[in-house]
């Protein structure tokens, strides 16, 4: 019998950060790929920390297409939504690149929209808000794509899973075991509902004691103050700039209008994709 090929691209959660084995990650995807059929599926993880719809495009994707996957998950975008270069078209563009050459290829496409960072981080409300427009309008065009690709898609910005700090690694940012753990189940569920999962379903309990209180912090000590190095010098003047424009906003009563720029980029970069879309998913 031929086993089912799984690729995964993405950034640090598909990647498996907080969810450690040995010395490297497992996380949800890897978890998912032992249930995918009664025999644990051919699984390659290409994703990798830092990754932004850009590196998915450029890099992962002919990795991926060379392995002629019966299954590619693709789940990226909040890297982009951290970055002064923020852009929802390119990030649109790269993303319909990426489905549409999985889904000619015939493979099963799996997609995720994502909780916005600046809740998780829990930052002040006018730091938080333009992060949650950025991600809002990411997870918006996913939800596009993912309907006009046929992917199957999970709402991960919803549910108790959220806010569940037992659900969450010491950074707020990446799942722990738990939260990977909860991933693969819902994904699971879905490609069961479907017939595209005949393996047994993840279990959602830990393989190890979650970790204690004073390893996160030791961990937030040392590897965590080295992520937030290094987005701190790209994100922080551009949260800043926001912010200013935000307390603007706010002092004029013109708040909504934020919002309404935000819905109109998300139209915007859909309507440019729309004069390439294939006939066959007309």
């Amino acid at each position: 019998m031929t086993r089912v090929r799984f690729v995964a691209l993405g950034d640090s959660l598909t990647e498996g950060v907080g969810d450690p084995l040995g010395d490297g990650w497992r996380g949800w995807a890897a978890l998912l790929a032992a249930g995918l059929a009664e025999e644990p599926a051919e699984f390659t993880n290409l994703a990798l920390s830092g990754a932004q719809t850009r590196d998915v495009a450029e890099r992962q994707l002919p990795a991926g297409l060379a392995l002629r996957p019966d299954v590619a998950s693709v789940v990226v975008g909040v890297n982009d939504t951290l970055r002064r270069t923020f852009d929802l078209g390119a990030v649109a563009a790269r993303l319909d690149t990426v489905y549409a050459a999985f889904t000619d290829q015939g493979a099963l496409l799996l997609t995720a929209c994502l909780p916005d960072p600046g809740a998780m981080l829990g930052l002040p409300g006018v730091l938080a808000r333009p992060l949650a427009r950025r991600q809002r309008a990411v997870n918006a065009v996913v939800h596009a794509l993912s309907d006009r690709y046929g992917a199957v898609h999970l709402h991960a910005c919803e549910g108790d899973w959220i806010t569940d700090r037992a659900m969450w690694s010491a950074d707020r940012l990446h799942p722990g075991e738990r939260g990977h753990r909860q991933l693969a189940l819902r994904f699971h569920a879905l490609l069961a509902a479907s017939g595209d999962a005949t393996g047994p379903a993840p279990s959602p309990e830990n393989d190890v004691p979650a970790p204690t209180r004073s390893a996160n912090l030791w961990w937030l000590a040392t590897a965590g103050t080295g992520w937030v190095a290094r987005r701190c010098t790209d994100l922080l003047p551009q949260l800043i700039t926001l912010a200013a424009g935000e307390l603007r906003h706010h002092a004029r009563g013109t708040s909504a209008r934020l919002d309404l720029r935000t819905s109109a980029a998300v139209s915007a970069a859909l309507a440019a994709l729309s004069t390439t879309k294939r006939p066959e998913a007309a």
